[in-house]
């Protein structure tokens, strides 16, 4: 290595450093604002705010000359970086009574998030499962909301148990990936609000930043606004749904892509390839897919069979998938690549402009994943 060579590498290593020590001061100052947000009852995301960063400094970044995309991609992370900083903090509370949160299955994955988001806001928030309905009456005796987050095949039965034990101006509400018949049960057992609820991440997450929250309110909506708002104030997205539209969602979104996931993962597993050589091999694209499998599997089996399984309509929309598979497979044996691209483009006019869209915004994540070496 030349003299030159190494000065010039010297003087990158020191601006290396300065950036460092400019993004600690930027975390620190991000800190101060998550402080902030919090006595003045601010949202923990505001879109706004992120869509002046990102133009700010794409502007500034095209008057430096520096390539397209390299700003906004670096400070997409840096803003996810802080919102993951901001976490499960101390938020405001949206409700003005002195109420409870009672949360039943609390003791579960997503009981867990969701007590500690409520206590860190000032609620009192009390959790029982299978073995704590000797206490539940005085649990439930102060309480503004109740939420139902219990295994899918079971939360018909404690909505039955649960309702003779509510008053009308309690709200009963539940976590389940099935809303149109859970909703209806809560409907019929319950005369007070009913609010359906569908967060739409599972118990790893770290913050609920840009996550989502499905909502159908079903009774009463005015009075389980404070919990909606309370969502929004975590920074959730909330997008607004019939019970019986967000089923049939969610048996493609849900049912239909766990399990052709599930059982690409079980007929690799039965093959048995060398994965390390398979990755090895890879192009971004495949690895990424591969991740998406091996993702599933590193999972609770339970929580993917209840989803899965929760509906009749599941069932039939699988087998549908599998019947459609038969020609597919027909045009492949018969090489007919005629048929095949007709086919093609027939999807092709139904994703429309979906399909350059992704094709574009894909790009800078397949990018990431080629800079990031995967190693078992």
């Amino acid at each position: 290595m030349s003299d030159k060579l190494k000065q010039l590498r010297c003087g990158i290593d020191k601006i290396d450093e300065e950036i460092l020590e400019l993004l600690k001061k930027r975390e620190n100052l991000v800190a101060e604002a998550c402080e902030e947000k919090n006595k003045i009852g601010a949202a923990a995301y505001s879109v706004q705010r992120e869509d002046e960063i990102l133009e700010h400094v794409e502007i500034y970044a095209k008057e430096l000359s520096l390539p397209q995309g390299l700003a906004s991609d670096l400070y997409r992370r840096i803003v996810r970086e802080s919102y993951k900083g901001f976490g499960i903090g101390t938020y405001a509370k949206t409700l003005k009574e002195d109420k409870d949160i009672v949360i039943v299955g609390g003791n579960g994955g997503m009981g867990r998030i969701f007590t500690r988001y409520f206590e860190n806001s000032g609620y009192r928030v009390y959790c029982f499962g299978h073995s704590g309905w000797d206490k539940a009456e005085s649990y439930l005796k102060n309480a503004k909301a109740v939420i139902v987050t219990v295994p899918i095949d079971v939360t018909k039965d404690v909505i039955k148990r649960l309702a003779p034990l509510l008053r009308e101006d309690q709200i009963l509400c539940d976590f389940t990936s099935v809303k149109g018949p859970i909703v209806d049960e809560m409907l019929k057992h319950h005369k007070g609000p009913v609010l359906g609820l569908h967060p739409m991440f599972g118990p790893d997450v770290k913050s609920l930043v840009k996550q989502v929250i499905v909502t159908v309110p079903s009774r009463d909506e005015q009075a389980s606004r404070f919990l909606v708002d309370q969502f929004k104030l975590y920074g959730a997205r909330i997008v607004k749904c019939d019970a019986y539209e967000h089923d049939k969602a969610m048996s493609i979104i849900q049912a239909l892509r766990h399990f052709t996931t599930y059982a690409y993962g079980t007929f690799m597993a039965k093959l048995n390839p060398n994965l390390h050589k398979l990755l090895e091999l890879s192009s971004p694209i495949y690895r990424l897919e591969l991740m998406m499998v091996g993702r599933l599997f590193a999972q609770d089996p339970r929580l993917y069979a209840d989803i899965i399984m929760s509906s009749k309509q599941n069932f039939e929309l699988i087998s549908s998938y599998i019947e459609s598979l038969k020609p597919e497979l027909s045009t492949v044996a018969s090489l007919d690549q005629d048929a095949f691209t007709q086919r093609f483009l027939e999807a092709r006019e139904y994703f429309g402009d979906f399909s350059l869209n992704s094709l574009k915004e894909s790009g800078s994540l397949l990018a990431k994943l080629q800079d990031e070496r995967l190693s078992f």
